[in-house]
């Protein structure tokens, strides 16, 4: 099993959390910011892992500190679990439906940090969360998995299902890439024999 824990002490942030990759989707999710949750949720279940994160924050300040560092600490996690990457999948991709909207992510853990965020959203609230900070959140995973992540929203009419779509696709585009593959269990996933 490809488990992990992280505990991340700021003076704006105290973030508890660990994973597991091979998991059932089971999750025990508090951020203090009730979206943000939901959305850690459906990532945990349609990822197929098993997520605790219980985060406090400055939120008294801004939401900024709190959503970042989440993404930091969700980047951690998987980087620890995946040890030295040795077999994985590396890459992988998924388009997602919600309702009328359509998402896509694609990633490569292979780590090189770099995101490309277009998610089309036009309010500043979905529910509480303070929609420009899921930007911070994706950068924050990318730089602290060592993944390229790239994130589009297609079409949609719904703020809400544009996120859901999101982080639902990540999810599953994910969960492919940090697969194993019998026949390259003992290999690097590059050519250059160093990720």
């Amino acid at each position: 099993m490809r488990e992990s824990t992280v505990e991340r002490i700021t003076k704006e942030t105290q973030i508890q959390g660990s994973l597991r990759i091979e998991g059932a989707g089971a999750y025990d999710v508090s951020t203090g910011i009730r979206f943000l949750d939901h959305m850690l949720e459906l990532f945990s279940k349609h990822g197929g892992f098993d997520l605790t994160l219980k985060a406090t924050g400055d939120l008294e300040v801004d939401q900024h500190h709190t959503v970042e560092d989440c993404g930091i600490v969700l980047g951690q996690l998987f980087s620890k679990a995946l040890r030295d990457r040795r077999g994985i999948n590396r890459a992988g991709y998924f388009v997602q439906t919600m309702d009328e909207t359509l998402a896509v992510a694609a990633l490569d853990l292979g780590g090189r940090p770099t995101l490309v965020y277009d998610q089309q959203v036009n309010v500043v609230h979905v529910g509480e969360l303070q929609t420009e900070l899921l930007h911070d959140f994706f950068e924050g995973f990318a730089n602290h998995a060592g993944a390229n992540v790239h994130v589009k929203v297609l079409y949609g009419r719904s703020n809400h299902h544009k996120i859901e779509a999101i982080f639902k696709c990540f999810a599953r585009a994910l969960r492919y890439a940090c697969s194993t593959d019998e026949r390259l269990k003992d290999q690097l996933p590059s050519t250059k024999g160093l990720l």
